[in-house]
C-alpha cells in the first residue's frame, strides 16, 4: 500500500502546490487536503475538506481516513496577511490540534512534516554570521509572527519527544521568490523604488518556490526526520538584489521606517511588515548543509532565485494584459466531474 497523506492549508499556495506534487507520485495512494476556503488550483486525485482556522475537525479526519503522514503547510509567515488573533489561532492553536490528532491513542500517523521559516532566528545586531539548526536566537522575539512560529515549533518539538515512533521533520525556509508566489519581498522588488534602511546593506538568502515544494516532497517521500534550514547557496547584499531586479533603493529613516511611507503602504504600493524591517537592517544567514547531506539538491542558488523571479516578472510585463480567463473554482469543477446531471459523451 502507498502513503496516505493529509496536507493542511490545501487552499493556500503552498498546500495546493504540495497536493499537486503528491498527486504526481505513484507511491502516494490517498491524499486528503484540508483548508478554510475552497482550493484555488485543480486537484486530480486528492479529496478536500473545509475546516475552521484552528482545525478543530482534524482529529475526526485523521481517525476516519487513517492517514499515516501529515504535511503541515498552514503556518502564517507574513504578518500582513492576517490579524494578530488569527495568526495565533492558525499557527499555535491549529498546530496544537493537529499534533493532538496525530498523537492520539490509536492514531495511524507515523510521520509529520512542518513548513516553518528562518524567521524563528530573528534578526539583530547580535546575530552570528550563520545560524545552524542548533543555534539559539541572539535576542528575544520582537514581532508577533516570530513569537507564534517559535511557539508552534515548541509544540512540534514536544510532540517529537513524546512520540519517538513518529518521524518528525521541520523545514525552516528562507525568503521565497519565484514565478507565481506573491510575498512582501516580491511586491517591493517589482516596483521602480524598493524600501531600504538608511546606512544598512544587509546580506540576505532566498529560496526559489520550486525548491520549496521539492524540499517538502523530499522529506515526505524519503521519511527524513530532523530540523533543517532551507535556502539557496550564497548571500547577496540588498543593494545587489535591487540591482538585479532593476529597482532603485528608497532609503528610509532608521527609526519608524514604515511610518515614513505609511500612505504608500496603506495604498498597497509597498509592504514593510515589522519582521522585514529588522531583516533590512541586519540580514540573516543560515547553514544549509544538513539537508544537502541528507541527499537534497537545490536547483537554484540565492542569486538564481532572484534572477528567475525578475525574469518571470519581465516576461509577464512584456506579454501585456491578458484577456480575462476562467478562474478555477473547486466546487464548480466538482459539479462537472461528479454530478449525475452532467451528460458525459462516451465518444470523447
Amino acid at each position: 500500500m502507498g502513503k496516505r497523506v493529509l496536507v493542511t492549508g490545501a487552499d493556500t499556495f503552498w498546500g495546493g502546490r504540495m497536493v499537486q506534487a503528491l498527486e504526481a507520485d505513484r507511491d502516494v495512494e490517498v491524499i486528503i487536503g484540508i483548508g478554510t476556503h475552497s482550493p484555488s488550483v485543480p486537484f486530480e486525485r486528492a479529496e478536500f475538506v473545509k475546516s475552521d482556522q484552528a482545525y478543530s475537525i482534524i482529529s475526526r479526519i485523521v481517525k476516519a481516513t487513517q492517514v499515516d503522514t501529515v504535511v503541515h503547510t498552514f503556518l502564517v509567515v507574513d504578518s500582513t496577511l492576517v490579524s494578530a488573533r488569527a495568526m495565533h489561532e492558525i499557527n499555535v492553536i491549529g498546530t496544537m490540534n493537529l499534533l493532538a490528532a496525530a498523537g492520539a491513542t490509536g492514531s495511524t500517523v507515523r510521520q509529520v512534516v512542518v513548513k516553518s521559516s528562518t524567521l524563528v532566528y530573528g534578526s539583530s545586531e547580535k546575530d552570528p554570521n550563520t545560524f545552524s539548526e542548533e543555534t539559539p536566537r541572539s535576542s528575544p522575539a520582537r514581532t508577533r509572527v516570530e513569537r507564534s512560529l517559535i511557539e508552534a515549533e515548541s509544540l512540534v518539538r514536544d510532540f517529537a519527544e513524546d512520540s519517538p515512533s513518529t518521524s518528525v521533520a521541520v523545514l525552516r525556509f528562507a525568503n521565497v521568490l519565484g514565478n507565481d508566489i506573491i510575498t512582501s519581498f516580491s511586491k517591493n522588488l517589482s516596483r521602480p523604488l524598493c524600501p531600504s534602511i538608511t546606512g544598512f546593506d544587509p546580506l540576505l538568502q532566498f529560496v526559489e518556490e520550486d525548491d520549496v515544494v521539492r524540499a517538502l516532497e523530499f522529506v515526505t517521500m524519503r521519511r527524513v526526520s530532523g530540523l533543517f534550514n532551507v535556502a539557496g547557496d550564497g548571500r547577496l547584499p540588498w543593494s545587489e538584489v535591487a540591482s538585479i531586479c532593476g529597482t532603485r533603493l528608497l532609503p528610509l529613516p532608521i527609526w519608524s521606517p514604515a511610518r515614513a511611507i505609511f500612505p504608500l503602504i496603506k495604498m498597497g504600493y509597498y509592504e514593510l511588515p515589522p519582521e522585514m524591517v529588522d531583516l533590512l537592517r541586519y540580514g540573516r544567514g543560515v547553514d544549509t548543509h544538513k539537508l544537502k547531506d541528507a541527499g537534497f539538491t537545490y536547483r537554484y542558488s540565492s542569486a538564481g532565485a532572484v534572477r528567475n523571479f525578475i525574469q518571470a516578472i519581465r516576461l509577464k510585463r512584456g506579454a501585456g494584459r491578458k484577456p480575462k480567463s476562467y478562474t478555477y473554482e473547486h466546487d464548480v469543477e466538482q459539479f462537472f466531474r461528479n454530478s449525475r446531471s452532467v451528460v458525459h459523451d462516451v465518444n470523447q
